[in-house]
């Protein structure tokens, strides 16, 4: 008995006795995962017991025993049972619950009854065992005990009485969803009436979902947040998704607090919750707080198999059942071939590989939208209710899932359409399989699909089910006809009485108007027959004396009502598309004449286009349909639009730009990671001294996000636009001719954007920052003392120059993979990175032969030494000193040389982790340690420029770009090996380090290498110091510009920290104290560091 009881784990989860306490339900299962079974590679039986706190049969955190046990049932206990708290005869009946639910052995140990007032038990052994007799009658335990108040006597008589019955038989429990709040959701699917038996996801509490519930969120109103969620739950919602996916807001925290509040709340936490976020750090720290088991929402293959795989591995953790979007390395999915073979996909390396149960997966096969009046959209209904059949059949067991409100999101503003789809469209999804959605739980409930208007469901159905060609448009004339906020259970036709009679009459004079009249309304409706007579009324009737003033004026003024109708949800993306139409054949009338103007004022070689507007989606998004409107719409008003398609890499929209000179740039993008890549764009092109004006777009952005994190980091004219119609006059008055007006434009949005900063960073109640004494005296507390923190003595101290060093030694540390992304040459799972790439079946061979002329002209570089490999490298006795580092002339350490000047993180952390800055990793004086510090100055450079000039002289651009490549990589090359050497040799704190190049690159090596300008230390200003140091500038011909930057462009340099203790970190945001504290500690005036480091700051300057 003794040798079974040392392999058994036993967790108790709220008792008077207990070897482990927790309150929290799903950390326990985590903890045991992760710190034990996961890390030590073992598995042991693990015995859980709960305790119900009084007769409501609920757990201390307030979960009934079932939802605790769906809770932790993933663990897979060698046994469950619940102790303590309750007399025998009011355990049975929960006892008896837990019997029926668990497939494990079940035991209990009650108290000899109830406490008499002086908090002693008076039940006597035989008596209790009686009490516990029906346990063993009824079969429900397989163990039985003791615990507050019995002695050997009880269970003495437990063990006579009980002896005489057979254990309880572990009972086949019904392969189910299981998932929980406060309450077990077990969910039973009806295949008869799926409709019956669907979940309502409450989608109010997702920042893409509700301007109501961001807003709460963005200004720390969680209170308000709360009424949101509780209001859903008694709506109907089944479960509550949470998403914080929002660039203004900070995830992990604002996901941390909600949660925390929600649990709190009994009413609103009986039910599960869904965890919805694209980042994933966000979603665990939702699963951390989160009381029962949960829904992940969502992970996918679109970063491939490996990401996946370590993805869902971390959800299995948590015991959650997980959504997966059908999306893979390609994109997304839009047919149903696609939809189905990507979660086929998914799903075998889910069960077979991960070991998921199937129950417990999510597919998510993409709900599209339709009627958008683009014919490639038409079928996106049917794909989804086919695949949904499909995936149901070949993955048994998965679920099936959507973002209902995606469907109709083109009838946004018109409520009877707009809801009448989501009936209809649950209708028939659920009778394909589909089990659950993301929805608004009152209106799915109250809109039955039975009680739907039947001539509304007649135009929706026809669209939905795509039964034929001009669906879309006759959807859009009915619509036209009903009120906007009836419901499409009780329809009501807008313009009833002498309201329609007015309407008539307005329908059959509009063509008695005035032309400016009759082109506004034909552009609000979209009727292209009469565009071109009456643009050529227009441009003849004497009042417009040039035709491009039709263009400017009528045309224009049309399209701004189409605009401000579309934006007040009143006219949809059809709609939008036929504006666009009756815009571009009133256009084309009157481009011969403009040409023929300009040919009559000697201008005929100018362009006719009135400017050059290239857009792009961002890289790692693939939604395009607002970008593709967007360049319809622009086009139709005489621009020439350069689509870059979608997942445009920076570099590559920048590059394009310039290629065709492009007079202003757009930016769209619908996940919420686009917004941080719209950032880099905007970084990138003020590192390259653009100044285009920069648009801003998409279902994700703000203005608010667009003023606070875009606008900031370019110095030229950033604009957001809320949709495509409004593209038109912001895209004009950015290219506007008249300097003036176009400059007072741009100052205008530079000033309404400067104010939001400075509402937005006074309105941060929820973003807290230590102060700066607070945060040192939570610094990296290092323990000198500890042996292993004891510095090593490097070898050889000062300054040492290589010039011209051995090319041909750095080669095996060159990483090839940023080489052939700068070649645009990626290859798809199982087949990217180098040297896997070779195999891709798309830019294998092409990256192969790429390879080979590199290979080529590296060795021709190295045979001739036509490019100089030149470094210094410095070793200097060092100490600590508060947030900098002192810099010794020599061992003696009585002369300060340099000052290495840091700055610590502020942003207040919710756990215990310290507020670092890299002065932490050095010993600081009263330590009694001698300690060291390195840097490093590297370039592969030298020559290039040579090299360069007499490729463009041959026109031989793919030459000069390919050294320019090479140049890159050897420099990196070049950094990586002097780092090892300084390692094993020079410093020698890791002579026995044996690492690969693959090990190397993956930074599995002791010690740091960071960099001024750079997360751990931001400010660029210190390469003046290391300068200073290492005088590269004489040594090796590396030079600083005035913005800091190396020159050579193919150089390299950093700091070396060697102990243990060290760590990579970024600062993120400082506030203006540390501001002022730097400044002074640098001698450098405020505004020269707030402007150096700008991007770091958390307020405004």
């Amino acid at each position: 008995m003794s040798r079974r009881l040392l392999c058994t784990m036993a967790v108790w989860t709220s008792s008077s006795w207990r070897p482990s306490l927790t309150r929290s339900t799903p950390r326990l299962p985590c903890t045991l995962w992760r710190t034990f079974f996961a890390d030590k590679g073992v598995r042991i039986p693990v015995m859980i017991s709960g305790t119900i706190v009084d007769n409501s049969g609920r757990t201390l955190s307030g979960q009934t025993n079932e939802a605790f046990w769906n809770s932790v049932s993933h663990v897979k206990p060698f046994a469950i049972g619940l102790n303590c708290a309750l007399g025998a005869s009011d355990m049975q009946k929960y006892i008896a619950n837990l019997s029926n639910c668990a497939d494990c052995f079940v035991f209990c140990y009650p108290n000899a009854g109830l406490p008499n007032a002086m908090g002693g038990y008076d039940q006597k052994g035989n008596s209790m065992a009686e009490e516990i007799r029906p346990f063993c009658e009824n079969k429900l335990v397989n163990a039985i005990g003791g615990c507050c108040g019995t002695t050997p006597e009880h269970i003495a008589a437990i063990k006579d009485m009980a002896s005489k019955y057979e254990p309880r038989q572990r009972p086949v429990v019904e392969d189910l969803m299981r998932i929980s709040g406060l309450e077990p959701l077990n969910y039973k699917p009806d295949p008869s009436n799926m409709r019956s038996t669907f979940l309502n996801v409450g989608e109010r509490c997702n920042v893409a979902g509700s301007i109501m519930y961001k807003k709460a969120i963005i200004d720390g109103n969680y209170d308000k947040a709360l009424e949101i969620a509780l209001k859903q739950v008694q709506s109907g919602a089944h479960v509550l998704d949470i998403n914080m996916d929002d660039g203004l807001i900070d995830g992990v925290n604002a996901m941390t607090r909600f949660v925390n509040l929600l649990v709190a709340d009994p009413e609103i936490s009986r039910v599960p919750f869904m965890i919805d976020s694209s980042k994933f750090e966000i979603v665990e720290a939702g699963l951390k707080c989160s009381q029962g088991k949960c829904i992940v929402n969502s992970i996918s293959l679109k970063e491939g198999e490996d990401a996946f795989r370590a993805n869902a591995r971390i959800v299995k953790k948590h015991g959650a059942a997980v959504v997966v979007m059908a999306f893979d390395e390609t994109g997304q999915a839009a047919s149903c071939e696609d939809k189905v073979r990507m979660c086929q996909r998914a799903y075998r390396i889910l069960v077979e590989e991960i070991g998921f149960n199937p129950q417990d997966i999510v597919f998510d096969p993409n709900v599209l939208t339709i009627g958008t009046g683009l014919a490639e959209h038409n079928n996106y209904g049917v794909d989804f209710i086919r695949a949904t059949r499909e995936i149901k059949r070949q993955c048994p067991g998965c679920k099936i899932s959507g973002g209902i409100s995606n469907i109709a999101f083109g009838f946004r503003g018109n409520e009877p359409v707009r809801r009448a789809f989501h009936s209809a469209f649950l209708h028939h999804a659920c009778a394909a399989g589909m089990d659950m959605g993301i929805v608004n739980a009152a209106q799915v409930i109250e809109d039955k699909y039975e009680l739907i208007d039947k001539e509304l469901l007649e135009f929706v159905e026809d669209v939905l089910l795509n039964r034929c060609e001009n669906a879309t448009d006759r959807m859009l004339e009915y619509a036209q006809t009903l009120d906007p906020k009836c419901k499409p259970t009780a329809v009501r036709k807008k313009g009833t009485g002498a309201g329609a009679a007015a309407g008539g009459k307005q329908q059959s004079s509009w063509r008695d108007e005035s032309v400016e009249k009759r082109i506004q309304y034909a552009l609000v409706k979209g009727i292209d027959e009469f565009a071109v007579v009456d643009a050529e009324e227009a441009r003849s009737c004497g009042k417009y004396a040039k035709p491009l003033q039709v263009i400017e004026g009528p045309l224009m003024d049309g399209m701004n009502t189409v605009g401000d109708l579309f934006g007040a949800g009143k006219m949809f993306l059809p709609q939008v598309i036929k504006s666009a139409r009756v815009m571009k054949k009133a256009v084309a009338h009157l481009i011969p004449y403009i040409e023929e103007e300009k040919r009559l004022n000697g201008t005929s070689g100018e362009n006719s286009h009135a400017g050059i507007f290239l857009i792009a989606t961002v890289k790692g998004d693939v939604h395009d349909i607002g970008k593709n409107i967007v360049g319809v719409v622009l086009g139709c008003n005489n621009f020439k639009v350069v689509d870059m398609g979608v997942m445009t890499p920076p570099d590559k929209i920048l590059d394009a730009a310039i290629e065709h000179k492009a007079d202003v740039i757009g930016l769209s993008g619908l996940i919420t990671p686009s917004l941080d890549e719209m950032v880099t764009v905007a970084k990138k092109m003020e590192e390259r001294g653009m100044k285009l004006p920069l648009i801003i777009g998409g279902a994700t952005t703000s203005k608010m996000h667009t003023a606070v994190k875009i606008s900031p980091v370019y110095s030229g004219p950033v604009v957001y636009v809320l949709d495509a119609s409004r593209s038109v006059p912001v895209v004009q008055s950015l290219v506007d001719k008249n300097v003036e007006q176009r400059q007072e434009y741009c100052d205008d949005i530079a000033s309404e954007y400067n104010e939001m900063r400075e509402e937005f960073y006074a309105g941060l109640e929820d973003r807290r920052y230590l102060s700066l004494a607070d945060a040192r005296a939570k610094k990296c507390r290092v323990d000198w003392a500890d042996p292993i923190n004891k510095p090593v003595v490097p070898k050889v101290l000062g300054n040492q120059i290589f010039l011209e060093y051995d090319m041909e030694a750095v080669l095996p540390y060159i990483d090839w993979n940023p080489f052939f992304q700068v070649w645009q040459l990626r290859g798809r799972y199982p087949n990217r990175g180098y040297p896997k790439i070779f195999n891709d079946a798309t830019v294998g061979a092409e990256a192969k032969k790429l390879f080979e002329e590199a290979q080529v002209m590296l060795k021709d570089l190295v045979s001739k030494k036509a490019l100089k490999l030149n470094a210094v490298v410095g070793l200097y006795p060092a100490s600590g000193e508060g947030d900098d580092v002192l810099v010794y002339e020599d061992e003696s350490r009585t002369t300060v040389k340099a000052t290495m000047r840091g700055l610590r993180q502020q942003a207040e952390k919710d756990n215990n982790d310290p507020y670092m800055c890299m002065s932490d990793f050095v010993a600081p004086k009263d330590s009694g340690l001698a300690d060291y510090i390195g840097m490093f100055a590297c370039t592969s450079g030298v020559g290039l420029d040579t090299i360069i000039e007499a490729h463009k002289a041959a026109g031989d651009d793919y030459s000069y770009i390919m050294a320019e490549s090479l140049a890159d990589r050897l420099a990196e090359a070049f950094a990586e090996l002097l780092h090892e050497r300084v390692r094993k040799e020079w410093w020698g704190y890791a002579p026995d380090e044996k690492l690969s190049t693959d090990d190397l690159l993956k930074v599995k090596y002791q010690g740091i290498r960071p960099a001024p300008g750079y997360p751990s230390q931001p400010d660029h200003t210190e390469k003046s110091t290391m300068w200073s140091l290492l005088q590269p500038d004489v040594a090796a011909s590396i030079t600083l510009t005035d913005s800091l930057a190396m020159s050579p462009a193919a150089s390299v340099s950093g700091l070396y920290f060697g102990g243990k203790c060290s760590n990579y970190f970024a600062v993120g945001k400082i506030t203006k104290e540390q501001i002022d504290d730097y400044a002074a500690r640098k001698d450098m005036p405020i505004d020269e560091a707030q402007r150096w480091l700008r991007t770091c700051l958390n307020y405004e300057p």
